[in-house]
């Protein structure tokens, strides 16, 4: 069964070119189209797409809104088509941290060496997004408000023990580790936020990160980091 896309652009002629290229693939099928974020929420809502591929600056309502709208009211994947400025990589990783899942570059050449390679990253990208589960946050449970009164020595109950659960044993292996190294793909900027956020300041260890993304974004990405996180961090030199 294909999977369904929706493309949203306020370009008419890079809504038509990204809707040929997603049909070239059997798997693929655009299922409607959007000029402005306001009308991919509501089509998101409508017509339930596994994807949706999402222009930044648009009219009415810009992509990093639509992207929190659709996340807020029907989470889907979302791919962004960026450009490889400093502006562009500042608004992908808002794209990202509202809740995008990738990003591409919205000028073909950009993407590949060639216009037939460009075409299948893109078609593999969108696949990829589709095959993936978004999971909501779990809400903690609601507990009963607790109560003033003592219970009669008659009507209290004697407590039942929760049953143990059975805990794997791991032994430390003895060694002595001096870097960490964190390798990310897709989904990797935000996870590297809310990872690298959690260190204090005097972590004693250099850490060295690796993430895909075009070499445009690193220095905005680096510096987004740095600002967020108690830990410095630093584009590689």
């Amino acid at each position: 069964m294909a999977i369904k896309v929706l493309v949203v652009d306020d370009s008419s002629f890079f809504r038509r070119r990204v809707s040929e290229i997603v049909t070239k693939d059997a798997d693929l099928e655009v299922i409607g189209t959007a000029s402005n974020g306001a009308e991919a929420v509501k089509l998101a809502q409508q017509l339930k797409p596994q994807v949706i591929t999402m222009d930044i600056e648009m009219p009415v309502m810009d992509g990093i809104s639509a992207v929190r709208e659709i996340m807020a009211k029907c989470p889907t994947p979302i791919l962004m088509f960026s450009s490889l400025t400093h502006d562009g990589a500042q608004a992908t990783l808002d794209a990202l941290e509202a809740g995008a899942l990738d990003f591409l570059p919205k000028r073909f050449e950009d993407i590949a060496t060639n216009k037939d390679e460009a075409i299948s990253l893109l078609q593999q990208r969108i696949k990829a997004l589709g095959r993936r589960r978004l999971f909501r946050p779990i809400l903690p449970r609601t507990t009963q408000p607790k109560t003033t009164t003592t219970p009669t020595r008659e009507l209290a109950q004697p407590q039942r023990q929760a049953p143990r659960l059975s805990v794997p044993v791991t032994r430390a292996s003895g060694k002595k580790y001096k870097m960490l190294v964190i390798g990310t793909s897709t989904g990797g900027p935000v996870a590297l936020q809310r990872i690298l956020t959690k260190f204090p300041a005097n972590y004693p260890h250099p850490i060295l990160l690796i993430q895909h993304m075009p070499a445009a974004f690193t220095p905005a990405f680096a510096t987004r980091l740095n600002g967020l996180c108690a830990i410095e961090v630093k584009e590689a030199q």
